[in-house]
């Protein structure tokens, strides 16, 4: 049974933006290899971490949000657990709420960019 996930991982600030790309591109090409689905995907950007890791104070962020097997989640983790360009993953499985949550916050999102600007002409 397919159950929906996501994944937060922050990749070493050092990345150009054509090997952030790389990267991401690997890792929705294992999820498609291993038969998930991509639901949505955010690039937070580079941002402040709360600690320093590996004598970095700041990464880039990406989230994914995907579903799929439960097995595939170990082969995905040991990728990103291999992988020297990312710094720190998270992978949480979403519940009923978590998934409505999410798709609540993309609406208002989406209708937020939808809005037309007003002019004011004086």
């Amino acid at each position: 049974m397919a159950r929906r996930y996501e994944v937060v991982f922050i990749m070493t600030p050092v990345l150009s933006d054509s090997q952030i790309k790389d990267t991401v591109k690997k890792y929705k090409k294992l999820l498609k290899d291993g038969s998930a689905s991509v639901i949505h995907e955010e690039n937070w950007g580079l941002k402040k971490l709360a600690y320093p890791i590996q004598k970095k104070s700041t990464g880039f962020y990406y989230l994914i949000e995907f579903e799929a097997e439960g097995s595939l989640i170990d082969s995905f983790e040991v990728a990103f657990t291999r992988d020297e360009r990312v710094i720190r993953f998270l992978t949480s499985r979403m519940d009923k709420h978590a998934v409505a949550y999410a798709e609540k916050k993309r609406a208002k999102k989406a209708e937020v960019k939808e809005e037309p600007k007003e002019e004011e002409t004086v």
